[in-house]
């Protein structure tokens, strides 16, 4: 077995407990653990999480939505219905830093495993529930789905182009920053007890995941009591800020300021632009988007998105292509940032995974372990917390954890 050094990011030390499953607790503890913090994936029985039964794309028969979310994390599968399962969790509670889960409200008190209890067996406990609505509140009891939060949050109403049906965006927005919202809770808990010795319940919600994206248009209706809708890729508050369709594709092209916009005009051949009347200030361009957007349209699609980028850059307009995920995925840039990374799966074999996208100077992060196997490291774990190989052979007899199957 290779022995890995000793992780020198900014968490090394921090142990976390991850009982949450799919995406959103799975998102916080991948991020953890990149920063150096030992997560260890708690798995029910039977099954595991449930992400591992989404079954396309899989890699060698292993689920490859599965794989993304769980790099760099230990795995232990374990019956927590059982009471030796239970045992077994407490005994590992007593030595965690964090505990993340993201069941419905009342299912682990249910089984005996809620803050009330766990936080008596340590104090110092920080522990992370991610629900659909939050813990308190007329719906906490309701299940949380990253669709519904989108429509709850109204991020579905202005999301599309106008006139259009709501739309959904196309990744999973409230679950992935439930995730983020998570691990800097996480993490500003864990100063708090560095320097208390306290722990504490750190609560966030994926409607307030999806409301948090929304400061924009928060802002139109606290100010005006009006709803924003949908305007495709145009900027609510600013133009012209959108894509443009070259002969070849699309770009993006940002006018976020006069002095952007009067270099666009500029490099549109349209210097004239900036003294029309219609789009001489950002409140000009906004009542006369349509119009601006129609005459820039005709001017962009005279030439390729190679060729206006390279005019753009060169007139110092923000502007990009608008890319497919495998042109992002294989961009020098990407790959220059360490996005894309190699890692070896037992089953598997060579998978690519993202990178971590926090960069440290000192307190480098570090990716280098893949998704577990269900129950991978169950004997491996369950010798640190002090069990022997005969007490854990009669555990897998009985169901209450599961080791991977070679």
């Amino acid at each position: 077995m290779t022995i890995k050094p000793k992780h020198t990011g900014p968490l090394a030390g921090m142990r976390v407990l991850e009982l949450a499953q799919i995406m959103a607790g799975p998102t916080c503890g991948m991020m953890l653990a990149d920063m150096g913090a030992d997560v260890i994936k708690v798995e029910k029985l039977p099954g595991g999480d449930d992400a591992r039964a989404y079954r396309e794309p899989r890699v060698n028969g292993v689920s490859a939505p599965f794989m993304i979310l769980n790099r760099n994390k230990r795995g232990i599968a374990l019956n927590l219905k059982h009471a030796q399962g239970r045992d077994i969790l407490l005994r590992m509670v007593k030595e965690a830093d964090v505990l993340t889960e993201n069941y419905r409200r009342g299912t682990l008190e249910k089984l005996g495993l809620g803050y009330d209890v766990l936080s008596k067996v340590n104090p110092g406990l920080i522990y992370c529930a991610v629900s659909g609505y939050g813990r308190d509140g007329p719906d906490a009891d309701k299940p949380g789905f990253d669709l519904i939060a989108q429509g709850f949050s109204g991020l579905m109403s202005i999301t599309g182009e106008p006139g259009g049906p709501p739309v959904k965006t196309g990744n999973s927005i409230a679950d992935t920053n439930a995730g983020i919202l998570a691990m800097a809770g996480i993490t500003a808990a864990y100063v708090h007890k560095l320097k208390t010795g306290e722990g504490q319940v750190v609560d966030t919600s994926l409607i307030e995941a999806a409301l948090q994206q929304t400061y924009w248009q928060a802002a139109i209706y606290f100010a005006t009591g009006e709803s924003a809708g949908p305007t495709g890729s145009a900027h609510l508050l600013t133009a012209p800020y959108q894509a443009f369709q070259a002969s070849d594709g699309w770009i993006n092209i940002g006018g976020a300021n006069q002095g952007n916009w009067e270099r666009i005009a500029v490099a549109l051949g349209r210097p004239e632009w900036c003294e029309d009347r219609r789009f001489r200030t950002n409140t000009d361009r906004m009542e006369n988007r349509e119009t601006l957007v129609s005459m820039m349209s005709e001017i962009v699609a005279t030439r390729t998105k190679a060729e206006w980028i390279a005019i753009l850059d060169q007139a110092g307009v923000p502007v990009g292509p608008v890319h497919t995920m495998a042109e992002a995925l294989t961009h020098p840039q990407t790959l220059a940032r360490g996005m894309v990374l190699e890692l070896e799966h037992p089953q598997a074999g060579t998978t690519k995974a993202l990178g971590c996208p926090i960069h440290f100077s000192k307190t480098a992060t570090r990716v280098d372990r893949p998704a577990p196997m269900l129950g991978e490291h169950s004997r491996e774990l369950l010798r640190e917390y002090g069990y022997s190989d005969g007490e854990i052979d009669g555990f897998v007899e009985a169901g209450v954890v599961e080791e991977a199957k070679a």
